[in-house]
């Protein structure tokens, strides 16, 4: 029994760091250091370093994209030769800087939170990188922010990229709006499908009743989209699970 309540309480921290302190799948956390020391903090514009290291101070931290998602999604941008993006869940704005580094000068984003405490902590940062011309950031629940673009028909079809990292259960609401408004061809990215791998812990899974509320809901939004004619997935392990959909109707 002892063994068993040890290996009960393994799992949980397991699932834990995964959600809540590196964001990494890998199994081996020398292995993620070694990526991101090798490939990715090199590379790394210092206006970024500055955003990621005062993020890290924030209470809420692990909130923030991991430094080689972000860098897979700015490689993405440039070879979807992304312009006009959309941001749901900005935070402090880093992998939003990301992003606006990434798409021409003349690209548009538009970032929608429900707060703009958060993200005013990082826009000196940001203007100071002479991005913050780019960025359009909408206060508010996001949902009636999506529904008052839909209402206006000018808004299909139109964004070449959105990446969502907010609410989990409202993912698949966002997906069926968003679906109307990224171009065919476009790209929508999904944040946190694999949600720290508890989307295959067992029903009975010793985890805290946070995990497994948003757990339920990711659930529901990968199955929603593994039958999505209207798209092509691709769920990457990268970070905490990256999903990506692109529009092909």
């Amino acid at each position: 029994m002892a063994a068993n309540r040890e290996g009960q309480e393994e799992n949980k921290d397991r699932y834990f760091k995964l959600v809540h302190g590196n964001k990494t799948l890998l199994q081996s956390e020398k292995l993620y250091e070694y990526i991101l020391e090798t490939s990715v903090y090199p590379r790394e514009p210092q206006c970024l370093k500055e955003i990621r290291e005062l993020t890290y101070k924030h209470p809420l931290s692990p909130m923030m994209t991991s430094p080689d998602e972000a860098q897979f999604l700015s490689m993405l941008l440039k070879l979807i030769n992304a312009k006009n993006t959309m941001e749901i869940g900005v935070f402090t704005g880093y992998s939003l800087l990301a992003t606006a580094l990434a798409i021409p000068d003349d690209g548009k984003i538009l970032a929608l939170d429900i707060t703009k405490e958060h993200y005013e902590k990082g826009l000196p940062i940001i203007q100071k990188a002479g991005v913050a011309h780019k960025i359009d950031f909408r206060e508010g629940p996001a949902l009636a922010l999506l529904d008052q673009l839909i209402q206006d028909e000018k808004y299909h079809g139109t964004f070449d990229f959105v990446f969502v990292d907010a609410d989990k259960d409202n993912y698949v609401n966002y997906h069926k709006r968003l679906i109307e408004l990224v171009k065919v061809g476009g790209v929508i990215g999904y944040d946190n499908t694999l949600w720290g791998g508890t989307v295959v812990a067992p029903p009975d899974a010793d985890l805290d009743e946070y995990f497994l509320y948003l757990r339920d809901f990711v659930q529901e939004l990968n199955k929603a989209l593994a039958v999505d004619p209207r798209i092509e997935i691709c769920q990457l392990s990268i970070a905490d699970g990256v999903t990506l959909c692109r529009r092909i109707g």
